[in-house]
């Protein structure tokens, strides 16, 4: 089993990190220059955790294209090309997905879309990764300032971190973490009006 050993952490802003032990290094998902300066900063990381987010909020008809692009550049094509180089030394790799992988809103089809082509991702590097542990993590909504907007119950963090590398460690390749991803799911397999049902 891979041992899990936590000394780099890479963040858009280096101050907010505080953690004893951690080493925080920037790293901006669409800026291609500062992944290479990660990777050389680091080039000996075996686990890679994707957990890159941006929220638009952006309508697919409506939004503005810019904001669009955002999400797919974040949750897609950042995600691909974090893991592209540091994928020659990777054992395991945990992508944090959503429920919104599986479900989305008129209000905010740009994210839902872009992290339904990241779950989509994820299984297809599970393929080209064989010797690689990859882990999609699933949840709803978490409490942090990328949910603020959201009125209704949040996953606490720190309990949903703990989950998806307990998880990881026992070698699961999905872990649903909480009851509204667990719900979604399950009715994927039924009709598309049981998830939408203003379009029966």
């Amino acid at each position: 089993m891979l041992a899990l050993h936590f000394q780099v952490r890479c963040v858009r802003n280096p101050a907010s990190v505080t953690l004893p032990g951690v080493v925080p290094v920037r790293l901006d998902v669409t800026d291609p220059s500062s992944i290479a300066a990660a990777v050389s900063f680091a080039p000996d990381v075996n686990l890679l955790i994707n957990n890159a987010g941006s929220w638009t909020g952006a309508s697919l008809l409506t939004g503005e294209l810019p904001d669009i692009r955002l999400e797919m550049d974040t949750h897609f094509f950042g995600t691909l090309a974090v893991t592209r180089a540091f994928a020659p030394r990777l054992a395991g790799l945990l992508n944090v997905l959503s429920v919104r992988s599986w479900v989305t809103s008129a209000q905010s089809g740009a994210y839902s879309a872009a992290k339904s082509a990241e779950w989509s991702l994820t299984n297809a590097l599970r393929l080209e990764l064989p010797a690689t542990q990859v882990t999609a993590l699933h949840v709803g909504y978490l409490d942090t300032d990328m949910a603020a907007h959201v009125d209704g119950p949040k996953n606490d963090p720190a309990k949903i971190a703990a989950l998806a590398l307990d998880g990881f460690e026992a070698g699961a390749i999905e872990v649903v973490a909480d009851e509204l991803s667990r719900t979604v799911k399950g009715s994927l397999s039924g009709p598309v009006t049981g998830l939408y049902p203003s379009v029966a």
